[in-house]
């Protein structure tokens, strides 16, 4: 099966600093967590806290899309960590 991301959902958490959001190998369900650091690597004029790291996500999602999928093809099991260095 191919990993696919039809859910747009995704949450910021603040204690950990990061955006989750969630992909779907078939019926599995994958979590993903994004730094806020390569967010701001990737927008870095987003503004500070939750409102801007969620601004940033959709901004640039295709390409941490395309980072997850690539994170998911290199290893097994989750959830899946995306940080500066994967961008």
């Amino acid at each position: 099966m191919t990993l696919n991301f039809p859910n747009a959902s995704r949450s910021y958490d603040e204690t950990r600093h990061l955006v989750r959001f969630w992909g779907y190998d078939g019926a599995l369900e994958v979590s993903f967590l994004v730094e806020v650091s390569a967010l701001r690597k990737l927008r870095p004029q987003m503004s500070c806290l939750e409102a801007g790291s969620l601004e940033a996500f959709d901004t640039v999602r295709e390409r941490i899309l395309e980072a997850a999928r690539k994170a998911y093809g290199r290893a097994g099991g989750g959830p899946y960590l995306l940080a500066a260095a994967d961008f």
